[in-house]
């Protein structure tokens, strides 16, 4: 029984932080309608530069997280109005394309500044534990585990109650009737696309103090970013939360139960039956 809720616990975080990785991806695919295929690059860049500020300048990730975030949003409202916004009418096809060349790109970029050496941000409280009923919760990851949960929901509030917010709902369901109320749509959709560029910086300052960073994890990290978003659905960050507890517990589960060689098989099979079933995932609404 320990074992048992060891694993599930240790799922229930990594599902955590599985879902902020995803809320970027789903912010704008949501929105902008581009199923952004350099997604998981820009959670390695964002490992990246979390990793210059806690190794350069001795800057807590945690509470660095803000600056990654600032300046992944920079980056991501530059490419939107930079690259993105010139194919914004262009068929699916093309973003597709043009964003996994920008994968490509930041891969072999990361490559070339980084070099492919393993490395990992490893705070002075790395290696503490909390441990509840004889189940241990390494410190690290329940930190990751409540800043990704906070900023979901954080999000989720900014969606739902600001002004901004309402704009770019209002600009995802109807461009036109948002037009005749005054809303720019390419500054809208850069900073939206920035938006979620900044999420993916987040989600990248986290995942380097769980685990290793290379410039190879993008193309990993987005196809999971991708199956959480559709498990729980685009409408609601709770759908996305919802996605990435789901993938976070089937992978742990499969790890406990069959072996850990069978997580990606389990969790992309679990993805293929929600299509099947309910094709607007879990928390979406149905025709």
């Amino acid at each position: 029984m320990d074992l048992f809720l060891q694993v599930l616990i240790n799922g229930i975080l990594q599902g955590g932080l599985y879902a902020i990785m995803a809320l970027g991806l789903a912010l704008v695919w949501g929105v902008l309608n581009i199923v952004n295929l350099s997604h998981g690059a820009f959670i390695m860049v964002g490992a990246y530069v979390s990793w210059y500020t806690f190794t350069w300048f001795g800057l807590d990730p945690f509470l660095g997280l803000p600056l990654t975030a600032l300046i992944m949003f920079g980056v991501g409202y530059a490419t939107q109005r930079g690259i993105l916004n010139l194919i914004a009418k262009a068929p699916m096809f093309n973003t597709l394309l043009i964003t996994f060349g920008l994968e490509v790109v930041l891969t072999y970029l990361a490559q070339l500044v980084f070099s492919a050496d393993f490395r990992t941000i490893n705070p002075s409280y790395s290696g503490h534990n909390v441990t509840v009923l004889n189940i241990t919760i390494p410190l690290v990851r329940l930190a990751a585990f409540g800043v990704a949960i906070f900023l979901t929901l954080v999000m989720w509030y900014f969606l739902l109650r600001t002004r901004l917010g309402r704009a770019i709902r209002a600009t995802a369901q109807n461009l036109s009737a948002a037009r005749l109320h005054g809303v720019e749509p390419r500054h809208l959709y850069a900073i939206t696309f920035g938006l979620g560029i900044a999420l993916a910086g987040a989600a990248g300052g986290l995942y380097g103090t769980v685990s290793q960073i290379n410039p190879y994890i993008g193309a990993t990290l987005t196809a999971k970013s991708f199956a959480i978003a559709i498990i729980g659905g685009l409408e609601t960050p709770l759908g996305v939360i919802t996605g990435g507890l789901v993938l976070g517990l089937i992978e742990a589960m499969t790890a406990l139960y069959i072996g850990p060689t069978f997580t990606d098989v389990a969790s992309f099979g679990v993805l293929v039956l929600v299509l099947i079933i309910r094709p607007s995932g879990l928390l979406g609404r149905t025709a």
